[in-house]
């Protein structure tokens, strides 16, 4: 559980259509700034578990419409979180509850942290090592 608010940006800080992450007590999130507001997500897709960005800051698709996963390309409404395209279409992103004072965002107290996501990369090492 969030214990106390924890500042994440200001809107001027981001162009439209650009996204910032932030981890949060190992809980890694985004959040985009899509038509003059702010949408954030926990970054863990709806479908293995695994982060959606292919590399820092990066989540969405190449016309900057949708967030994609890039782990298997599935399309994410920005400001719905829903799938809508890919193989967990239906499933949505986990919303990240924000709270906004003037330009300033902040993830709200109080509001359950996920688990950790999967980092595939990081478990097939280890499985080498063990093997």
């Amino acid at each position: 559980m969030l214990k106390q608010d924890i500042f994440l940006c200001n809107l001027d800080d981001l162009a439209e259509q650009e996204a910032t992450e932030l981890n949060v007590e190992q809980c890694p999130l985004f959040a985009v700034r899509h038509n003059d507001n702010l949408y954030a997500y926990w970054n863990s897709c709806p479908h293995v578990g695994v982060p959606l960005n292919w590399m820092p800051g990066k989540f969405l698709d190449i016309d900057k419409r949708f967030i994609q996963c890039s782990s298997h390309g599935a399309i994410f409404g920005i400001d719905t979180g829903k799938c809508v395209a890919g193989p967990c279409v239906g499933d949505h992103l986990s919303p990240v509850v924000l709270k906004q004072k003037d330009n300033d965002f902040y993830l709200t107290a109080g509001q359950k942290l996920p688990n950790p996501s999967i980092n595939l990369r990081a478990q097939a090492l280890a499985d080498l090592e063990d093997s």
